[in-house]
């Protein structure tokens, strides 16, 4: 029955397409080990003004809020396990995904989201960017929240080439925005599957 499905929640914000290629990977692993998917995207803080200093972003945001739509506390209700996805920001995650999370907050009080299962990824423009940081900040949230965070750890092969990060799966886009390698987006694939597995027992023991 499509109600013993784990219902899994990719909520993402990309700018360039770094992190929308991870969370895409992540819903495909997700779909792969039996879930049902929802892919948002968070919506812009900055006005059109500002985004049109940079060539391409108004125009990408469009597109992408309407392929995926924008996320609601209402998924995030609905979910079993929910990935977050973000670019960093001076080491730390991004207004607009942070902005998401503050809406959570009557969820938070009714404890509609102690028990789910919950990780993340990133992606930063160099290789000693904020990767890790920005992975570990947000375990914070997650943690108040009351999510079971679900790390990586060294549960594939490609991780111990160096692809991602034991706390969630990420990428390095270098000057020119440069798209996930295939290593990067196979260990996001696994993370996707593995929160998905963790998702399914909790909500098979009735969490």
């Amino acid at each position: 029955m499509a109600d013993s499905k784990a219902k899994i929640l990719v909520v993402f914000y990309s700018r360039d397409g770094s992190v929308e290629a991870l969370a895409k990977a992540v819903g495909e692993g997700a779909r792969e080990a039996g879930a049902e998917m929802r892919l948002r995207r968070v919506p812009d803080l900055v006005s059109p003004t500002v985004m049109a200093n940079v060539p391409g972003w108004e125009e990408r945001s469009k597109r992408m809020l309407a392929e995926y739509g924008a996320p609601t506390p209402a998924d995030a209700e609905w979910a079993d396990g929910i990935i977050f996805g973000t670019p960093t920001r001076f080491g730390n995650t991004s207004a607009e995904l942070k902005a998401f999370i503050d809406s959570l907050g009557g969820l938070w009080f009714q404890g509609k989201l102690n028990g789910k299962a919950a990780g993340v990824i990133t992606s930063t423009g160099g290789p000693h960017g904020g990767n890790e940081t920005t992975l570990l900040s947000l375990y914070i949230p997650m943690a108040h929240l009351g999510f079971i965070i679900v790390p990586n750890g060294y549960t594939h092969a490609k991780l111990f080439e160096g692809h991602g990060t034991p706390y969630g799966s990420s990428s390095t886009s270098g000057q020119n925005s440069a798209r996930p390698t295939a290593d990067e987006l196979e260990v996001a694939k696994h993370q996707g599957a593995r929160v998905t597995q963790v998702a399914a027992a909790l909500k098979a023991a009735g969490r």
